[in-house]
């Protein structure tokens, strides 16, 4: 089975010899929806741009919907919808000629309705006759959103689209990606908040100095990597820990009044009971215990921290 976006072995070596991108490989199924995290300049601007065919690669092979988005150009292009990160529009166009003009650069036919369907769900009807230069940095974004789903693309790149929106145009975005996700529309997400990765996301990326760190579904890898804090709230405060709990993976709080010990979910034994056992030894009264699942974020920034470790040492 072929997937909507096949990306093999593909690498990007800028002029002065920056690698942008080493090797990437990955397929994306249909209706998916892929969550890209990276710092700055880990590639994920250059890899978007690649596959939407704003960027020729150095080496390897981009199909969307199987075709070659460089010998078969045209096609792979009419597939596709991208949200840049970057507000460039024509500052002195309406909205709703803006959005008209971008369906017919690739070859659809005049829709009206179509494109009044689109405008309603950002709430830009009201605005479709205002030049664009009169709209807020908000309004501008949902303009930029209604170019891209104006021809109706099968895959949509958002590349951070919601960095310093709203709110409202922020909670508008994910109902749309839901929508568009029920219609089978395949939607590559690169973004800062790594909290909407977590909640709509059904795989997520990690890239890192144009490599593709690791591509896995979200449940499965919050699992595999994920881990769990016990957070004991003591009855007196501490100073320092005793030596009897040095065995222990403890912090103790700024507060002296708290431990947070960290484990592993995935173990055969979580040293839970142990603890416990070592506190009641030492004299220590426990007031409440709660646990905290490790986040998304945790798990991105223990990758990419590992990762240049790595390359540092090397």
């Amino acid at each position: 089975m072929t997937g909507m976006v096949e990306i093999d072995d593909v690498r990007k070596i800028y002029d002065g010899g920056f690698e942008a991108l080493k090797g990437v490989t990955l397929t994306i199924e249909k209706g998916e929806i892929l969550a890209l995290l990276g710092p700055n300049g880990a590639g994920k601007t250059t890899l978007i741009s690649t596959i939407c065919g704003l960027v020729t690669p150095t080496g390897g092979h981009v199909r969307v919907g199987g075709h070659d988005v460089i010998t078969d150009y045209r096609a792979a292009r009419t597939m596709v919808g991208l949200v840049p990160q970057e507000i460039n529009l024509e500052p002195f166009e309406k909205v709703i000629n803006t959005v008209r003009y971008s369906r017919g650069l690739f070859g659809k036919p005049r829709d009206d309705a179509r494109i009044e369907q689109i405008l309603r769900r950002l709430s830009l009807w009201d605005k479709r006759n205002s030049a664009i230069r009169e709209l807020s940095g908000g309004m501008k974004r949902r303009v930029l959103i209604a170019k891209a789903l104006s021809h109706d693309p099968r895959v949509l790149f958002l590349d951070e689209p919601t960095a310093g929106v709203d709110v409202e145009l922020r909670r508008d975005m994910w109902e749309i990606v839901e929508e568009l996700r029920a219609d089978g529309v395949t939607i590559i997400l690169t973004t800062h908040y790594i909290e909407e990765a977590e909640a709509i996301a059904d795989r997520i990326g990690v890239i890192s100095g144009g490599q593709l760190l690791l591509v896995e579904e979200k449940d499965a890898l919050m699992q595999r990597l994920g881990q769990k804090q016990l957070c004991i709230e003591l009855q007196q405060s501490l100073s320092e820990l005793p030596e009897a709990l040095a065995d222990f993976d403890l912090d103790l709080c700024d507060d002296g009044a708290s431990l947070v010990y960290t484990y592993d979910t995935a173990a055969e034994r979580t040293g839970i009971a142990r603890l416990i056992a070592a506190l009641t030894a030492e004299g220590l009264s426990v007031r409440d215990i709660q646990t905290r699942q490790k986040s998304l974020e945790d798990i991105f920034v223990d990758l990419v921290h590992n990762t240049g470790n790595k390359e540092d040492a090397a």
